[in-house]
């Protein structure tokens, strides 16, 4: 009896976490906050050195056309940024509004799509590790977790 119970606890002081428990979003909340670029540094260097192509990488990520961001150039209120804001907002229930986004946009171009590849990937690590025993996937960002978009 004594030797049972010795063998279970060193077994259970053994066991290994393999992943990482995640701070639970806050509900209606971003996950960082447009300034934390330091919570990924290899995307934020991707970002300041080739901004276009980080852009067509994240509006990928999100599902929609690639070259979307392209459209940014040719008016004051960026369409795609906007787009991509809106539709992550919608899709993770973040609140906010057309206004943020368009201000958000305008001003902190970079930064906005800095945080939703940040959003995206934290969201996707999140949902792949609450669903291993699943067999329901989400597919279109698992390939994120951990990663760049690059």
């Amino acid at each position: 009896m004594l030797m049972d119970k010795l063998l279970s606890s060193s077994a259970m002081s053994q066991q290994v976490v393999h992943v990482q428990p995640h701070r639970a979003h806050d509900a209606g909340q971003w996950s960082t906050g447009l300034c934390e670029c330091y919570k990924d540094m290899g995307d934020c260097c991707f970002a300041m050195c080739c901004l276009p192509v980080f852009t067509c990488k994240v509006t990928s990520a999100v599902g929609a056309c690639p070259c979307l961001p392209l459209l940014d150039c040719i008016g004051c209120v960026p369409p795609a940024s906007l787009a991509m804001r809106a539709s992550v907002r919608q899709r993770y229930g973040i609140q906010g509004s057309v206004c943020s986004d368009c201000i958000y946009g305008c001003c902190c171009y970079t930064l906005s799509w800095l945080q939703i590849s940040r959003e995206l990937k934290r969201r996707a690590a999140t949902h792949a590790s609450s669903s291993s025993s699943s067999s329901h996937r989400y597919t279109a960002l698992t390939s994120l977790q951990g990663a760049h978009l690059v």
